[in-house]
């Protein structure tokens, strides 16, 4: 649990790091102090469980709660949100978004909706051309930061790592906040975009000839039909 907690607070740094900026300091800050009363809960939950009798298992059920309370409020500070949620679009609203894409063949398009314990919905599609795979998907958070938290740094203005294998690095696609990966040994690639604080899209290439490709793919897509979904 301490190995969690170390990480988490790690990835808060490094947001604070990569944006340099005052609101993302104060962002970081608050995430910071979520996750200082994550460790709390977490803390007393383990103190109850080790002790005997129905009592401790309540409040070890409560410190859990309180856990998992506080782990949310954690990942709506370093999305930016201000933790309201709304309920998701149908999966069939989504696939209308799916773009077409010339040269390339579309399987039939997979969808899902889910009401609990996060609420979303996402669709998702298959293109071919030749031995190259494209797959695209479109997510609809609701807003829920548990599932937009995990590309606050990425999506952070000036991110970017380089290594021997390829790289990361934050851009803008159709005005929308949005970054990039490259496999280059593996010429495997994807965009992940950001629409409005709430739809995650993501555009997966495998051997592809470069992201030029994905770049493409969702030039095609009408960002701003998806931001106005709901």
């Amino acid at each position: 649990m301490q190995k969690l907690f170390t990480m988490a607070a790690a990835l808060a740094l490094v947001a604070t790091i990569a944006c340099g900026k005052s609101e993302a300091e104060k962002q970081a800050e608050r995430a910071a102090a979520e996750l200082e009363k994550a460790a709390e809960a977490a803390t007393r939950a383990g103190e109850a469980a080790a002790k005997a009798g129905e009592t401790a298992g309540q409040e070890a059920a409560k410190g859990m709660e309180d856990f998992a309370k506080a782990m949310a409020g954690f990942a709506g500070a370093m999305a930016g949100g201000d933790g309201k949620t709304v309920d998701p679009v149908s999966f069939q609203a989504l696939q209308q978004n799916l773009p077409s894409v010339s040269g390339w063949e579309m399987d039939k398009p997979r969808g899902e909706r889910m009401t609990s314990p996060v609420p979303f919905s996402q669709t998702e599609a298959r293109y071919s051309n030749g031995n190259s795979r494209i797959e695209v998907k479109i997510v609809d958070s609701g807003f829920a930061p548990l599932l937009t938290a995990p590309w606050a740094m990425m999506l952070a203005t000036g991110y970017s790592r380089e290594s021997t294998e390829g790289y990361e690095k934050a851009v803008t696609v159709g005005g929308q906040p949005a970054f990039e990966k490259w496999d280059s040994e593996g010429k495997d690639g994807e965009l992940n975009i950001l629409v409005n604080k709430r739809f995650l899209v993501t555009v997966e290439g495998d051997d592809i000839a470069d992201t030029k490709v994905l770049h493409e793919v969702a030039g095609k897509m009408d960002f701003g039909k998806i931001a106005t979904l709901k």
